[in-house]
């Protein structure tokens, strides 16, 4: 059976609005509060729990929903594999998104039904 690959968030390709991450340098870290995600417009970010990376992000991907979606701590730290662009959304651009732009919300709940399926096939 062949893996899909995951799905991504293409809305952002073409703006101009980014964070510059450089290689080596934490986006955020396990336990901290969470009120912003990220979409990975250009570059690989690692996602880390334990001191583990459990996966890298590259384009299109998602870091940092979980938090922003139920308010609770960082469950993981992401840290810049290289150097990374990052289009920041904080509650209020997500609840705008959401209402102006439903395919939005869908490409995020792909990809975290998506990550929920790989966590599975770990266990």
């Amino acid at each position: 059976m062949a893996t899909s690959a995951p799905p991504g968030i293409s809305i952002f390709r073409s703006t101009t609005e980014f964070e510059s991450v450089p290689a080596g340098q934490a986006i955020f870290r396990e336990g901290e509060p969470g009120d912003v995600m990220f979409v990975v417009k250009e570059g690989e970010v690692d996602i880390i729990v334990h001191g583990t990376v459990i996966d890298t992000i590259g384009p299109g991907g998602l870091i940092g929903e979980m938090a922003l979606i139920d308010k609770q701590p960082r469950s993981a730290t992401a840290v810049a594999k290289s150097d990374a662009k990052l289009v920041r959304i904080d509650e209020r651009r997500f609840q705008h998104l959401v209402q102006q732009t439903p395919f939005f919300a869908l490409e995020v709940m792909r990809i975290m039904a998506h990550r929920l399926r790989q966590m599975d096939k770990r266990a």
